[in-house]
């Protein structure tokens, strides 16, 4: 089983965002039995708050429930867990070093690094806008769908 765990600052937005739309994605390709997909905060701020009202009517748009999610906060045992650390930021990346101590294994990357065109995800708490951020999100996880299938992983 593949895992992945996708990470952004207070995980009610963007990395909560990559986590339903990437297992929907998984699903309707058949590959959900392959991937265990989840998300995370690096801080504390927002822990066991709902999914951003944003991120949830967005996804609703698409089909796509988010009920039962609640922020939580990436630990350092989250390394050993799993195989891909996604974050959506440079930001991220330090902070999600910083919990890890490190990343020998060469597991933590930004989500759109996966793409042609590597780059932050900007952050729609600040910018309100959730459509860009959903477009970003799915060119990513189409792009690391396409890695797993190049790198064999399915």
């Amino acid at each position: 089983m593949i895992r992945v765990l996708f990470v952004c600052h207070g995980n009610i937005c963007r990395s909560t965002m990559c986590e339903f739309v990437f297992r929907d994605m998984v699903q309707k390709q058949e590959l959900g039995d392959r991937f265990h997909i989840e998300s995370a905060a690096t801080s504390r701020e927002e822990i066991g708050n709902p999914v951003h009202y944003g991120t949830r009517n967005k996804l609703k748009q698409l089909g796509i429930s988010t009920e039962g999610k609640y922020a939580v906060q990436m630990t350092r045992k989250d390394y050993d867990k799993y195989d891909l650390l996604l974050g959506m930021d440079t930001w991220n990346i330090r902070n999600m070093l910083r919990i890890t101590g490190g990343d020998p294994d060469n597991k933590i990357h930004r989500l759109l690094d996966f793409t042609t065109e590597p780059r932050d995800i900007a952050d729609p708490w600040y910018t309100g806008d959730f459509d860009t951020t959903y477009e970003d999100v799915y060119e990513g996880c189409i792009a690391l769908l396409q890695y797993f299938r190049k790198e064999k992983w399915i």
